[in-house]
């Protein structure tokens, strides 16, 4: 009988606070995703045009 309320009082909490942190992180992470990706294919045409002779473009 205590598995009852346990199991219902425990998944109702928890299930609210994830919704307003994902909104947040969304609105964050959308913005952040982008700036990374462009970081990153800055950084490997950098070093791409600065080294003629990489290991793994000799493919």
């Amino acid at each position: 009988m205590a598995s009852a309320p346990a199991h219902a009082g425990g998944m109702a909490e928890p299930m609210m606070e994830p919704e307003v942190i994902a909104e947040e992180s969304s609105d964050s992470g959308g913005f952040i995703i982008p700036l990374l990706l462009l970081a990153i294919i800055i950084a490997v045409a950098s070093s791409g045009g600065s080294s003629s002779g990489g290991g793994m473009s000799s493919s």
